[in-house]
């Protein structure tokens, strides 16, 4: 099947990509500067507060976000789409006062004083990002972009004064990101001109309550997933010490860039594909699909080739006594599959199947825990990363595996083909009637 690029998701990507870059950048230049200016241990926790950042964002994408994007496509009117934006608008917000509290008391545990800084930014971050999706969902890309501008420029200045004029500068800084933050958001719908509603009544509930049989599986993958990417953080923060994974953390935070790019071409290409699947349109989805996972696993492996030629330049006391090139072999190792997966993954999430994302999830997070572990027993941290890579292969592997079978029985309705699970699952029951 001939495949061609459209010009109109090009154009999406820019705008997104070019939103997601800022901030990226800013978030880089802001590592490297603190990765100068803190202790091993303080930068250590400033990078554990930017995981649990990440935790908080796939909750997000997980129960609010890819559901709101997904329902809102398929409203064939605005009042559907009003509605399902104020119902997972409603539930962001309830999602990100958790996230907020778990990583304060998180912090506090790890050695934060307080921990309420690191809340307020993960909070905040948190429901941010699930206001930018609901926005792509609507179509406002361009009100993203200068939002993402904005919120970029305020964090660089009020970053930089935190650094500059505050004697804590790691707790300055969690304070000048939750502030950024808040200013993004209120871009966000100043530019829109829609008045930001949140409602906690029944009715919201009740229309919540009746996709939670799809949602508890999106949830429980979001729980492994973030079981399965940042089990290195929490084993090795928790059996070393902050200061232990504060080297992993320098070299890792270099290709947070790869992150954010996969976050753009999720929130570009969801809204596409469901139209594509509400219309039966399953072969240009799963063309769709392998060719931007081509362009993401390649872009990747160039991207961390670039990166393995700069790391020996980066002078940090935090990084004085690390094998900088082996944990940038190993990052690579992780980041190209976790690239290539990003499609079937949308692909899954897209058809409904949030129960094998979340299978898929959970086995992955158990191989990663139980090598990650044993690594760690017999290895320098550093070696851990190696164990977080054989889980990001297995996830690659299961992800393509189960999409494509998923898209196969999709195309073909007649003949359905069991996948080994399926297959494995239904034998076990025959044998068990027939006893």
């Amino acid at each position: 099947m001939k495949f061609t690029f459209p010009a109109h998701l090009v154009r999406r990507l820019m705008l997104m990509v070019g939103g997601e870059a800022m901030q990226s950048g800013f978030h880089f230049a802001l590592n490297i500067a603190l990765l100068h200016l803190l202790s091993a241990e303080g930068y250590g926790l400033f990078a554990l507060a930017m995981v649990m950042g990440g935790v908080g964002l796939s909750y997000i994408r997980s129960l609010t976000a890819v559901p709101a994007t997904i329902w809102m496509s398929k409203s064939a009117n605005s009042a559907g789409v009003d509605a399902y934006d104020v119902t997972f608008g409603s539930a962001a917000l309830v999602v990100a006062l958790l996230m907020g509290l778990g990583t304060g008391l998180l912090m506090r545990v790890l050695g934060d004083p307080s921990g309420i800084g690191a809340a307020c930014f993960v909070c905040a971050w948190s429901l941010r990002s699930h206001m930018r999706t609901a926005f792509f969902a609507r179509r406002m890309q361009l009100v993203v972009s200068i939002s993402d501008a904005v919120f970029t420029i305020a964090g660089t200045v009020l970053a930089g004064a935190a650094i500059w004029f505050f004697a804590d500068a790691l707790q300055a800084t969690f304070y000048a990101l939750a502030a950024a933050n808040v200013v993004g958001i209120a871009v966000l719908v100043r530019l829109a001109r829609r008045r930001l509603r949140i409602s906690f009544r029944a009715p919201t509930w009740r229309r919540y309550a009746k996709l939670w049989r799809q949602l508890c599986w999106s949830g429980f993958s979001a729980t492994t997933t973030n079981i399965q990417g940042q089990s290195l953080a929490l084993l090795v923060a928790g059996i070393a010490g902050p200061a232990a994974y504060a080297p992993l953390a320098a070299v890792l935070v270099l290709f947070a860039p790869l992150r954010i790019s996969s976050l753009a071409f999720s929130n570009m290409l969801q809204p596409e594909l469901a139209k594509l699947v509400r219309n039966k349109e399953f072969d240009r989805v799963w063309t769709q699909a392998k060719i931007w996972a081509l362009v993401m696993g390649c872009g990747s492996l160039a991207y961390g080739c670039g990166v393995l030629f700069v790391l020996p330049m980066i002078k940090s006391q935090v990084l004085q006594h690390a094998s900088v090139g082996l944990i940038g072999i190993f990052a690579i190792a992780n980041f190209v599959p976790i690239m290539a997966y990003v499609m079937p993954r949308v692909v899954l999430e897209i058809v409904g199947d949030f129960r094998i994302v979340a299978f898929i999830t959970m086995a992955g997070a158990i191989v990663g825990l139980a090598t990650i572990g044993a690594l760690l027993a017999v290895a320098p941290s550093t070696w851990s990363l190696a164990g977080a890579a054989v889980s990001e292969t297995f996830v690659l592997v299961a992800s393509w595996y189960f999409a494509a079978n998923r898209m196969w029985n999709l195309k073909h309705p007649s003949e359905q083909r069991p996948t080994m699970v399926g297959a494995w699952r239904r034998a076990a029951t025959l044998a068990v009637q027939r006893r």
